[in-house]
């Protein structure tokens, strides 16, 4: 791996791969809608390009021998066709514009959620089918890319999909922030009884093991057109964690809870009005987001300790620590 390209790689998880690959001495290119100066300063090249743009896809492509594919529409509310539009189409520019720049390894940012189909997942491996029954199209296009990059995988263009499960960490502009807003204006209820278990991921051990599967990819080719779930390893109690975080923010524990059935009939009707009434506004809950709150959701990482040779280089205390202090840093911009 010389010259690296990173679709993306302004977003949360693109610029700490970034930040990877530019320590190594890697040369390094940004795709996304804007210019970053974040990762300018890294030492990175940042192309502004929409991975809608297959024409300025393969301008951007030439050169290059490895694709992080990070780039996404995530979130659990919108509209489908645009979800479409940048997961799916989005995807097939990317594997198109490798093969035209002949760019020999591709590693794509995947999710868990391509095999959560409503039930309770507890140490699934990638044996796991897709679901058939997806809640948010978030999901059904990010397993219909996922999809399409597993049968890419050729001796010409070697591909494979991480799997990162609840990403966190310094720099989250998303899941944590979001938790702490609704927690500081105690907005928020457990879901279900509490006691299920999820697998939760620092942010540094997914983009290392971006790496480990691009080195992989670009060398024996074990992880040549599989997909790996990765995590820290070791899957928390889900609202202990979110507990365990607030008593170190000062901010009030989650005690008051709502049954699963009432929850997921509350998303089921407002997906119905805000569909109707309100469509480019989330709801509060949604049958989805119910799922993921009351479900367990944990996986194997052995086949990403085996092939590629996974562990996470942060542990989930250490990483506690990075993200307290970052949010108390940043606590009056969040």
């Amino acid at each position: 791996m010389k010259r690296a390209l990173v679709t993306g790689g302004g977003g949360f998880v693109g610029k700490v791969i970034v930040r990877m690959l530019t320590g190594r001495g890697i040369s390094c290119r940004v795709v996304g809608r804007h210019r970053y100066p974040e990762v300018e300063a890294m030492g990175a090249e940042s192309v502004p390009c929409d991975i809608r743009d297959f024409e300025g896809l393969t301008k951007c492509f030439a050169g290059i021998d490895t694709v992080f594919h990070v780039a996404s529409l995530a979130g659990i509310w919108g509209r489908r066709e645009e979800y479409h539009a940048v997961n799916v189409t989005g995807t097939v520019n990317v594997l198109q514009a490798c093969r035209d720049a002949a760019v020999t390894s591709l590693v794509y940012t995947s999710t868990p959620s391509v095999v959560f189909d409503r039930r309770d997942i507890a140490g699934g491996d990638e044996s796991l089918p897709y679901a058939e029954n997806f809640l948010c199209h978030y999901a059904r296009t990010k397993a219909e890319a996922e999809r399409l990059v597993l049968a890419a995988n050729s001796q010409s263009l070697r591909t494979c999909a991480i799997r990162p499960h609840l990403v966190w960490g310094p720099g989250d502009p998303h899941l944590v922030p979001r938790l702490v807003a609704k927690g500081r204006a105690r907005q928020l209820k457990r879901v279900g009884g509490g006691g299920n278990l999820v697998d939760i991921s620092y942010v540094d051990n997914v983009a290392h093991a971006h790496l480990l599967a691009a080195d992989d990819l670009a060398g024996p080719g074990n992880a040549a057109g599989k997909a790996y779930f990765i995590s820290q390893g070791e899957p928390v109690r889900l609202w202990d964690w979110i507990n365990g975080l607030f008593a170190r923010l000062g901010i009030p524990a989650v005690d008051e809870a709502v049954p699963f059935p009432l929850a997921y009939g509350a998303g089921a009707v407002l997906e119905l009005l805000h569909g109707a009434l309100r469509p480019s506004q989330e709801p509060r809950m949604t049958r989805f987001l119910a799922e993921q709150l009351a479900k367990s959701h944990y996986f194997s990482i052995e086949r990403a300790k085996n092939d590629i040779g996974y562990v996470p280089v942060v542990t989930a205390a250490q990483g506690l620590e990075h993200l307290v202090s970052w949010l108390s840093e940043h606590e009056n911009t969040l």
